[in-house]
């Protein structure tokens, strides 16, 4: 698909290491290669008849609603507990992330509605445990997650196959090396 193909340049030519960690805010600033990165991450899911699309804050907020314009539907926030979020909610805490935390994740469950079917858009997945959790969340309202759309996929083999489509631009290993 030339749209990934396009997405993973621009990911690649944006993307930087400083200290040990990953920079990928630089994608967000350049208007030509946000563009191409969003196209990328939606276009294995264009036909997939999507009705939402679900973003994780705070990267997934940005990611998730221009892919939401993409794809001409409505955008489903996924908030982390502690913030302001008003109406009834779902919840369900996290496995351990990557730097061994648990987070709770909230969903408002009138913004979700039966047989929705709804793409996860974010930025990284390290252990999945954000991702499976939304899928775990979009099911307790009565949709369906079609798929999970990352820029950069680090997950490992059985992570990847207990998560819905997983679809990303990159994998960790395809990064350029660690400065």
């Amino acid at each position: 698909m030339a749209e990934v193909a396009a997405g993973r340049a621009a990911l690649l030519r944006t993307f930087q290491w400083h200290g040990g960690h990953a920079d990928v805010w630089r994608v967000f600033r350049d208007a030509d290669a946000f563009e191409r990165v969003v196209a990328g991450m939606v276009a294995p899911f264009r036909t997939a008849s999507i009705t939402a699309v679900a973003g994780i804050e705070s990267r997934g907020f940005l990611l998730g609603g221009a892919a939401a314009i993409q794809l001409g539907v409505g955008f489903i926030a996924i908030r982390k507990g502690g913030s302001l979020f008003p109406g009834d909610k779902a919840r369900l805490t996290t496995p351990r992330d990557y730097r061994g935390h648990n987070h709770e994740l909230l969903i408002q469950r009138d913004s979700v509605h039966a047989r929705d079917r709804v793409l996860l858009v974010d930025d990284w997945a390290e252990t999945g445990s954000q991702a499976s959790t939304v899928q775990q969340l979009v099911r307790s309202c009565g949709a369906v997650l079609v798929g999970t759309s990352l820029m950069i996929d680090q997950l490992d083999e059985t992570t990847r196959a207990d998560l819905t489509n997983v679809a990303s631009l990159v994998r960790f290993t395809d990064l350029p090396a660690l400065d």
